[in-house]
């Protein structure tokens, strides 16, 4: 398998993982230095696998589901990226928020650096 499939094989993974609610094995995804921006500018800023651990087992919790919005795009390089959107319940209404993370890799294809994209205008509430 080459590294761009293996990029896109754990992209893949985290949204199959984040779906059937497994926090530990998203958490696995990661290098243990590893560090997450959620949302980029927002002022999240999770660093190393314990904290990636408790940041996922907590939003397993608080969210339905993920949904690819288009193909997981990879690179010439070390990152990849997704469009996918969280369908979620924000104050007890269903809302999908569009998001795009971008995640670079290190050598064993573990992330360890993701950023997640999405603004207050990316927030859709559902009918």
């Amino acid at each position: 398998m080459t590294y761009e499939q293996r990029m896109r094989q754990a992209m893949q993974a985290y949204i199959d993982l984040f779906n059937s609610g497994d926090g530990a094995g998203l958490a696995a995804l990661f290098a243990d230095g590893a560090r997450i921006e959620d949302p980029v500018g927002g002022g999240k800023i999770v660093e190393g696998r314990a904290a990636i651990d408790e940041f996922y087992r907590g939003a397993v919790t608080m969210v339905d589901r993920l949904e690819l919005a288009a193909p997981i795009r990879a690179s010439h390089g070390a990152s990849a990226a997704m469009p996918f959107d969280i369908h979620m319940k924000m104050e007890g209404r269903p809302v999908v928020i569009r998001v795009i993370d971008v995640m670079t890799f290190d050598e064993d294809a573990k992330i360890i650096d993701m950023k997640a994209y999405h603004g207050p205008g990316d927030v859709e509430a559902v009918r």
